[in-house]
């Protein structure tokens, strides 16, 4: 299968769906509904609202939508990688990746702002990637900072990427201050907008434009599954890690450049959860992103041919335990 998906064929696309269809096919078969959480912001409870109606005749819109954005997701991660020469051989590993990594948890799974903020920083970490080298990219900063403005309004706590970006911004370009705060500009525009909305609709209030937020832990119910689950997410990202740091010397600069903002994408993904902490994994779908960027260059550079092998069929195995002899899906 890894060898299959190392090749760059258009034909690889339609396996890739074919992969995701099976390994999220309970998916399907056990529709889940949207909820809408103390982090889910204006815009999100304004769409889950639209689709509501829908999802009483057509149970399945739900995971259909979640379907198609995980789907995208996994295309779009690996063009980006493709692209920026990320990885030494071109292929769909990237996203064969993500799909594994997110079926090893159900909850990455289901209808969510977070899983809808996954896709627009996923166009934030292409757009950063392109400000290396160019000389103007005011309006690509602006619009990089009006993208996680948005975000904002979908899943509130996302709004503490802004420091991501900056130190993005930061590692890709030379200080300038009119870049950063163009981005700052960009990222309080959706924030203006909807202070004027709610000024002439008689409903100014802060609370309205600023939800509460708070800082806490998780309240996550340890099981065997999770543990299992942290287990084969851990392993291929050390280990990709440690790859990936050993082959650093024959990369480009932008190359070394673009995983170091993985790495913080990583390190924002992973303490975002603790903002309005819930009792589930849904808000920590947004790590998905680098864990499977880190398990591609496993699969890829790992000199002992049956560790990727091993790794890639236990996930599959696993994934296949939880949905049909586990908890489920």
């Amino acid at each position: 299968m890894i060898a299959i998906f190392k090749q760059e064929t258009p034909a690889n696309i339609f396996l890739l769906l074919v992969f995701a269809v099976l390994i999220k096919l309970p998916m399907f078969l056990y529709p889940h509904a949207a909820i809408t959480k103390p982090g889910d912001s204006t815009l999100y409870k304004v769409i889950s609202e639209f689709i509501s109606p829908f999802s009483k005749t057509i149970p399945v819109i739900y995971p259909v939508l979640a379907f198609v954005l995980l789907f995208v997701q996994a295309i779009m991660l690996t063009r980006f990688m493709n692209a920026q020469r990320m990885i030494s051989l071109q292929g769909y590993l990237p996203g064969v990746a993500y799909l594994l990594v997110t079926s090893l948890l159900p909850e990455w799974n289901y209808f969510s702002a977070p899983l809808i903020v996954n896709t627009i920083l996923l166009f934030v970490l292409i757009a950063l990637f392109k400000t290396y080298n160019q000389q103007d990219i005011r309006g690509l900063v602006f619009n990089i900072g009006l993208a996680l403005g948005v975000v904002s309004f979908l899943f509130f706590p996302a709004f503490s990427f802004i420091v991501w970006i900056l130190f993005a911004l930061a590692v890709m370009r030379p200080f300038r201050l009119n870049e950063w705060l163009l981005c700052i500009i960009g990222f309080t525009t959706p924030f203006y907008f909807y202070s004027v909305y709610l000024f002439i609709a008689g409903q100014w209030d802060w609370q309205n434009l600023l939800p509460h937020f708070s800082i806490g832990m998780p309240a996550i119910k340890q099981s065997a599954w999770l543990a299992g689950s942290a287990f084969l997410i851990a392993l291929p990202f050390i280990t990709g890690g440690y790859l990936v740091q050993d082959s650093l010397r024959r990369m480009l600069i932008q190359v070394r450049k673009g995983w170091s903002l993985l790495l913080l994408f990583l390190l924002g993904a992973f303490f975002l959860p603790f903002v309005n902490s819930g009792d589930s994994f849904e808000n920590w779908i947004l790590t998905a992103i680098p864990f499977a960027a880190f398990h591609a260059s496993t699969y890829l550079y790992s000199s002992f041919r049956i560790f990727p092998m091993t790794i890639f069929w236990l996930s599959v195995a696993f994934i296949l335990a939880w949905q049909y002899y586990g908890p489920g899906w």
